[in-house]
């Protein structure tokens, strides 16, 4: 069992401090020892005892190796051993919560105090600046495991003098802002007026690196507009790959015979080729160029079998979407297993394939909206009601155990053996969570193809854990698919925008919300609701406070340039009031890599902003 001791501030009684205990149950190759840089930045942690939770695989949310859930055990430590001897499971998702509650920013500036007001844990190569507390002459006794016993040190208490090591605004700013990128589109492109005004897009990291990606691109040889989110899993490899990759296959799958068959003349000919894509990208988001002629080669015979397989008809948009996800997904996988002789290339397709990524992309042409979805990334439209008021209307579904016609299409896609096996623990097979995703050939390939190729393949893959792990119950594979569901929406004048973004939004904000902060900051008229103090008792004095902050924040709403960086000020700094706190934003913003992660995922954000006039004229021609 691998213990992480963790210092938590009860924020009702803030003067009072008592040290949680973690405990997480994972396989003796998910251990790996702490970094030192976490036991620096915690100086109440028991660095002599506690092992880093998880490795890359294990330590990733959808992607868990471990046999069974994740359980914690919290309880309220003593001096007196052992440890765990009354501590009472609860699910993992239980305890983030309470975390995210507290003042988590003091996590690794606090000191603890048992009920014996004796100091629970102290490093030795801590001294007193390091503390938030001043101290006193006492000892104390410490809690070590029973090989350290005899390691006794002095501790002593401490009187609150708090010593806080914030952001400023600037340098809040600075880190929101890093990755915003904003595009206006022109009215008029010389072919067509464009309903799409623009796009704001951002992201914020909370893996290093972020395993997240985004796309925005402008279809040239038909008409439309193709934006998309990517929220990767075991890796960035495969997410990086898809967004790299599915629009160009999106746009082949649209394009007219007789544009597939000039295409292919001119690679034949060695002439310069039409462009099909114009790419609107941030400086970050980069391409992979060792790969791009890996890349095309199997594009182009996926051109060439659809000028093969020509019917003359004209091409439905949701068949071209659902085709162009299948034929990406399937050109990982058999790269995967052909390889490449260049030894870079082929470990470079291995990891695309033995990661995974779940998409969500968005088709605008004119008034015509298609959302492909396949996982659990959501796009939402934002509707302005008469009243000015904003609705949410849901364009995607997610693929996971909470949506029930997902459980059901696995159980009749496998035999009624493995009715309960297929998904337990609201996970498939276990451990996987989006139900639908691109690469992770482990839950596609058979046990035979996969000891295949790791055998064959570089030493890099062969030595590693989890590639070499089987699924539970892993009889009757594929367990996953890449088909996309496809919603189709028609545009009206009262739909404004639409948000694109992966699950590190939903998890933190309700849709209602997040629409609502988005179509108030567009508009720059903001509905005022009754602050709700949720149960909490509230003196004349604060709730004078949190109107003059809600006041505040209201004048402060247009510092932001970008749509989806208020959003994500918002998805990161708000307290239990709904209102942004920099102080809370700046502590989110200051926790170090190896702690991001546990209290929330990779954001990625992408709002599309309509012209009405456009799209009520549309409307009205039709009439």
């Amino acid at each position: 069992m691998a213990v992480l001791h963790l210092p938590l501030r009860n924020a009702c009684h803030y003067k009072q401090t008592a040290c949680l205990s973690v405990s997480f149950s994972v396989p003796l190759q998910c251990w790996r020892p702490i970094p030192p840089s976490l036991i620096n930045s915690l100086p109440c942690f028991s660095w002599a005892t506690a092992l880093w939770m998880l490795t890359a695989s294990c330590y990733d949310r959808r992607m868990c190796v471990c046999p069974g859930p994740r359980r914690i055990a919290i309880p309220v430590r003593s001096s007196r051993l052992p440890l765990f001897s009354d501590a009472m499971p609860a699910p993992t998702q239980l305890l983030l919560p309470l975390i995210r509650n507290c003042e988590i920013g003091r996590i690794y500036n606090t000191a603890c105090y048992c009920h014996h007001k004796h100091l629970c844990c102290l490093s030795p190569h801590l001294t007193h600046q390091h503390m938030r507390y001043a101290p006193q002459k006492k000892l104390a006794t410490l809690c070590r495991p029973k090989e350290n016993l005899s390691q006794l040190i002095h501790a002593r208490n401490y009187v609150s003098t708090p010593q806080r090591f914030y952001l400023t605004p600037p340098q809040v700013n600075s880190i929101l802002k890093a990755n915003e990128y904003s595009f206006k589109v022109p009215e008029f492109d010389g072919k067509n007026v464009s309903s799409v005004l623009g796009f704001d897009s951002n992201q914020l990291p909370a893996n290093a690196p972020i395993e997240d990606r985004r796309s925005a691109a402008t279809c040239l040889q038909t008409r439309g507009m193709l934006l998309g989110v990517f929220d990767g899993h075991a890796g960035c490899a495969c997410a990086q790959a898809v967004s790299e990759r599915l629009f160009y296959y999106i746009a082949v799958s649209l394009l007219p015979h007789e544009t597939l068959l000039e295409i292919e003349n001119a690679v034949e000919s060695g002439r310069a080729l039409l462009p099909i894509l114009q790419w609107h990208k941030h400086p970050n988001d980069y391409f992979s160029k060792e790969a791009s002629k890996l890349y095309f080669n199997s594009l182009r015979t996926y051109w060439q079998e659809l000028i093969d397989l020509n019917t003359g008809e004209t091409t439905d948009v949701k068949e071209a979407l659902i085709n162009a996800f299948k034929r990406l997904d399937n050109d990982i996988s058999l790269e995967a297993q052909v390889g490449d002789p260049n030894s870079f290339l082929n470990y470079l397709v291995l990891r695309v394939a033995f990661s995974g990524a779940t998409a969500c992309v968005a088709h605008v042409d004119g008034v015509d909206l298609h959302v492909a979805n396949t996982g659990d990334s959501r796009a939402m439209l934002g509707v302005q009601e008469e009243d000015g008021t904003w609705s949410a209307v849901a364009l995607s579904h997610d693929h996971n155990a909470q949506n029930e016609s997902e459980i059901e299409r696995l159980k009749v896609e496998h035999p009624k053996s493995e009715e309960k096996s297929v998904v337990k623990q609201d996970r498939l097979l276990g451990l996987l969570m989006p139900f639908r995703a691109f690469g992770d050939v482990k839950f596609k390939w058979s046990i035979d193809l996969q000891k295949r190729v790791i055998e064959s393949g570089p030493d890099q893959l062969n030595d590693n854990e989890y590639t070499k792990f089987i699924p539970p119950n892993y009889h009757t594979p594929p367990y996953l698919t890449a088909e996309p569901e496809v919603i189709y929406h028609k545009l009206r004048p009262q739909d404004k925008f639409l948000i694109l973004a992966t699950d590190g939004l939903w998890e933190t904000m309700h849709r209602q919300d997040v629409v609502r902060i988005v179509g108030e900051y567009l508009t720059g008229v903001h509905h005022q609701q009754p602050i709700a103090v949720g149960g909490y008792k509230v003196t004349l004095g604060q709730m004078h406070g949190l109107l003059t902050e809600r006041r505040a924040r209201v004048s402060s709403a247009y510092e932001d340039q970008n749509a989806a960086t208020h959003l994500i000020r918002h998805a990161v700094g708000n307290n239990e009031f709904g209102t942004v706190d920099h102080d809370r934003l700046s502590k989110m913003l200051s926790l170090p890599e190896e702690l991001a992660r546990m209290y929330r995922d990779d954001i990625t954000i992408i709002v599309v902003q309509f012209n009405s006039h456009v799209v009520g004229a549309c409307q009205n021609e039709e009439f």
